[in-house]
């Protein structure tokens, strides 16, 4: 009683007191409370108790819910025949509501149901056992009928805490019942103001997709029921439910096929198809619209199949989802774009024609269905194009409408581009060219500009689907772009078309032509707007990279582009990091220089980067200490890009040689800097990439630099330039030596910063790059690693690390293990075989262990694919012997967790990977097992104290 009332009184609090902190207190003691074992009695009684007010009842009512649907097992067995009369005495009592209430009392009785057997349930399970109360209780049929609707749904709620057998087990019950389930719906549908429930009941039993046959339901009452309510004035939401649900059914993989739904089909579409003309129906409520709208999708997505032949019938549905696309609402408009994007795979790729033998009878007929669909997609392009429009007031547009107004462009441009697959990107072209055409003629002031950005939006849009060598639309697009206003959302989107266009202006003879005034207009647009500046810089991008051949006679002025958008002078508005754009594009034209141009050029091109650095160092180390780091990464980001994009591995190791005193004293005095570190890893990395073997003496003094200074600040950008250096020269004789000294010290001192799993969850970024540099060196220099003395003390760090949480530092570390365990994929690994066992062998067991306890609750369920990978590539490594070491692993495990029965499904699993057997559905018992760990938080606290992956003591190895 007491606890009772400390209930009501958090209550009271969590609702009403006026200090948050109380009110934070009240909401952590009532969520601790729904762990403990007396919430199952406190709530029952507190939903007994006639005083209980609306908020009591509302928490304890889920409470109840999440107590049976994870708790369950907290129960003893004789306790469930008294909590389902409660629960049943309680659906009694709420017949009348609260709704909330009677709705979680009815997914607890359902749950309830889930987890016990219907022979241990009685009265033949408890589809037959609702009969039986309904029967017997017709004042609370809507309690019931609550019940019976959410039932099916439960069947794949998992939170419920049911092991998988037992849940299949469930829906093959409720799949049995469905007759007497519908016999309930249909007695109650004699019940005018019940109705809407019955069908809802109905539509959630459709979903169980349990085959009933076609012509039981085309018959079927509550069918002619759903599909009679869709004529009257009021549309009901239930009935479009359950018509949407029968669509779904007539189409699912286990139907039988269309032929063999064919009768339902039939009673479906015709109804369905006299709904069109409300579509236009201005007095319709929108939300009635909405709900037709959604019965053509799903017509158009499920019967795809049937549609894509081009018959008349299957063209009348193609009709009325263009009307759909016509509507001015974009939310109903929109329904209709999945439809037209998997009609266009369906006529587009080769699986579709396969039943038409050789290859002219599948063209003929590829061409056939081509042309009956091509004025579809021709008025398509019509009906989506305007809905890219910048509406009126766009400037005054809270931060959510402007989100959405992009997305809606984004998904008009997949729609566009669909069309252009089947229309072909030059007839597509030709349609939107006469919009931009229709749009410009009325272009008197820069007010009418919206139009003419759509269309030209709509022709960025499908530009990787036009050829090349078009020559009758584009260069007059080309030529009109010079002379459109410079009105700035305008002018970024003339930016962005001239960047998508790019290839073609260097394929076609006139492009070179086109180019001046193309660039005069990119330029303009880095002084207008950050946006038009950041579309133009892409834009030059583009240029640059697809007409670099063309451009290398305009250097002088590509460059002045360059330093005046880099230094900052003018009038340009290009932000740091969309100069690295520009950045991009002049290294691509360096590229196509010859070697000594390009060696020049790449001086001038690193300038505006290299000046503000030496002038910084320069002014002594007091300043380059104090500087800020983004005064620093902007330029050393641009000397990353360079070193990235400029494809002349001589010039770059130059380049590098030479600026190797700047980048060593920014390395000296700035390397407690992570910012600043990794920006000058980053580039010495793209440096290292780019030269390759020509990086010469700056190579040696550069892995001398970050050796040291590892030691003393623990950067893990120097562990990520490592392995960079260790996959282009790991296999180099020449340079065994000191990669050795740098791997052994680098290792052994990563080593000493993690010697327990709070150090791992402190510095997962160490962990992270110190295994990826590991798994670098099992596949570049085994000859290193193997034998060196770091590399038992190594796989017992990373034994310690596999439970860390944080994901990237537990998958480098799982994915270090698997390469290790999968040594002999690698071409020189059977060598290395005999070391990597003398130290893996001894640790087997523990590693198991530590796996095994990963996939049942150490580790969250979102890692389990790289884990399950892990302990089958340590199965088919060891064998029966890493079996063995599963074995005992999973003994430990009590059988209140995971029965014998799932425990050997389980090992058998592994046993069939150590003989070779294919993985892929033997990772079903294993995920199982996993499941079965997790259902929920007791089972998994019991599993992870019985195998205590954290408090292992580790085999030391002399």
């Amino acid at each position: 009683m007491e606890l009772q009332n400390t209930v009501k009184e958090a209550l009271n609090a969590l609702y009403h007191h006026p200090d948050d902190a109380v009110r934070m207190q009240a909401d952590r003691w009532l969520q601790e409370f729904q762990r403990t074992l007396d919430a199952w009695q406190v709530s029952d009684n507190l939903l007994h108790d006639a005083s209980s007010n609306q908020e009591t009842l509302i928490f304890c009512s889920q409470t109840l819910r999440s107590k049976v649907q994870r708790d369950f097992e907290e129960l003893p067995s004789e306790a469930f025949r008294p909590l389902r009369d409660s629960l049943t005495s309680l659906l009694k009592t709420f017949h009348k509501g609260p709704p909330k209430v009677r709705t979680q009392i009815s997914l607890a009785v359902a749950a309830l149901a889930v987890h016990v057997p219907a022979h241990d349930w009685g009265d033949g399970g408890i589809v037959n056992w609702l009969r039986d109360e309904l029967n017997s209780h017709l004042e609370c049929i809507a309690s019931f009928l609550e019940l019976l609707r959410v039932l099916p749904e439960e069947a794949f709620n998992y939170k419920i805490a049911a092991r998988p057998d037992r849940r299949r087990q469930f829906e093959k019950e409720l799949a049995s019942a469905m007759e007497v389930a519908l016999s309930i719906l249909t007695a109650c549908l004699n019940i005018n103001e019940l109705k809407e429930q019955v069908l809802e009941a109905f539509a959630s039993w459709l979903r169980l997709r349990h085959r009933i046959a076609a012509s039981t339901l085309a018959s079927h009452p509550l069918v002619l029921t759903a599909l009679s309510s869709l004529n009257s004035d009021i549309l009901s939401e239930a009935s479009v439910n359950v018509i949407s649900e029968l669509i779904h059914y007539t189409a699912a993989r286990n139907s039988g096929g269309f032929s063999e739904q064919m009768l339902l089909i039939q009673v479906i579409v015709p109804q369905v198809m006299n709904l069109k003309e409300q579509l236009r129906d201005s007095s319709k409520d929108e939300e009635d619209v909405k709900a037709i709208a959604r019965l053509f999708a799903d017509m158009g997505d499920s019967y795809l199949e049937l549609i894509a032949n081009g018959s008349d019938e299957s063209m009348l549905i193609v009709h009325a989802l263009l009307e759909v696309a016509s509507h001015p609402e974009y939310d109903i408009a929109s329904m209709t774009f999945n439809f037209w994007h998997n009609l266009q795979i369906y006529l587009i790729e080769r699986d579709a024609y396969v039943s038409f033998g050789n290859e002219a009878s599948i063209e003929a007929e590829r061409n056939r269905r081509l042309l009956v669909f091509r004025s579809s997609y021709e008025s398509l392009v019509s009906l989506v194009s305007f809905r890219v429009q910048y509406p009126q007031g766009y400037a005054d547009l809270s931060k959510e409408d402007i989100k959405e107004f992009k997305q809606t462009r984004y998904d008009v441009a997949d729609v566009l581009i669909d069309a252009a697959l089947v229309l072909g990107g030059e007839a597509t072209l030709k349609i939107l060219y006469m919009k931009l055409v229709q749009a410009a003629g009325r272009n008197d002031e820069l007010s009418h500009w919206h139009p003419v950005e759509a269309a030209l939006y709509c022709i960025q849009a499908i530009s990787d689907y036009v050829s090349r060598t078009e020559a009758e639309v584009m260069p007059q697009v080309m030529s009109l772009l010079p002379e459109l206003p410079r009105q700035p959302q305008l002018l970024t989107t003339v930016c962005l078309t001239i960047g998508a266009y790019s290839k073609w202006l260097d394929a076609v003879p006139s492009g070179l032509s086109f180019l001046p005034p193309l660039i005069d207009i990119l330029v303009n647009g880095m002084s207008m707007s950050e946006d038009s500046a950041a579309a133009a810089a892409l834009a030059f991008r583009h240029i640059c990279n697809d007409c670099g051949k063309r451009l290398c006679g305009s250097l002088d002025g590509l460059f002045h582009i360059y330093q005046t958008a880099v230094i900052g002078e003018g009038t340009f508005k290009v932000s740091a990091e969309d100069s690295l754009h520009l950045v991009e594009a002049l290294s691509v034209v360096i590229t196509e220089l010859p070697s000594d141009h390009a060696k020049k050029a790449l001086e001038v091109l690193c300038l505006p980067a290299v000046s503000p650095l030496q002038e910084i160092i320069n002014q002594g180390p007091l300043v380059l200490g104090q500087t800020t780091a983004r005064e620093l990464t902007v330029h050393i980001d641009r000397l990353a890009n360079i070193f990235r994009f400029v494809n002349h591995p001589e010039a770059v190791a130059d380049a590098i040689e030479r600026l190797w005193p700047i980048f060593k004293a920014i390395f000296d005095l700035r390397a407690w800097d992570m910012r600043t570190m990794e920006s000058l890893c980053r580039a010495c990395k793209n440096a290292v990439r780019t030269s390759k073997r020509f990086m010469g003496v700056t190579i040696g003094a550069m892995l001398e630099e970050i050796q040291g200074l590892y030691r003393q600040h623990h950067q893990p950008c120097f562990l990520y330039l490592s392995s960079e250096v260790i996959k282009i020269f790991g296999s180099d004789p020449s340079c065994a030596d000191y990669l050795k000294i740098l791997i052994e010290s680098l290792f052994s001192h990563t080593i000493c910063l993690l010697t327990k799993i709070q150090d791992f969850t402190s510095r997962p970024d160490i962990a992270d790059d110190c295994f990826l540099l590991a798994s670098r060196c099992i596949r570049y220099c085994p000859q290193l690693f193997f034998p060196s003395a770091v590399f038992p003390a190594l796989v017992e760090c990373s034994m310690i690390g596999i439970t860390v949480q944080h994901r990237e530092a537990s998958n480098s570390i799982l994915t270090f293990l698997s390469d290790m365990f999968d040594l002999t994929n690698t071409s020189q690994g059977d060598k290395y075989l005999p070391i990597r066992d003398s130290v893996i062998i001894p640790r087997g067991a523990t590693i198991a262990r530590i796996l095994v306890a990963s996939l049942t609750g150490a580790l969250p369920s979102s890692r389990l694919e790289t884990v399950i990978y892990a302990l089958l590539s340590l199965t088919r490594a060891y064998g029966s012997r890493a079996v063995d070491w599963a074995k005992d692993s999973i003994s430990l495990i009590p059988s209140t967790a995971a029965t014998e029965v799932e425990k050997s499904r389980f090992l058998q699993a592994l046993s069939d990977v150590a003989s070779g057997g294919d993985i892929n559905p033997l990772t079903v018992p294993i995920e199982e097992m996993s499941e079965v760990c997790r259902r929920n938080r007791t089972v998994q606290e019991i599993v992870q104290g019985a195998l205590r992956p954290l408090e292992l003591n580790l085999v030391t190895v002399s």
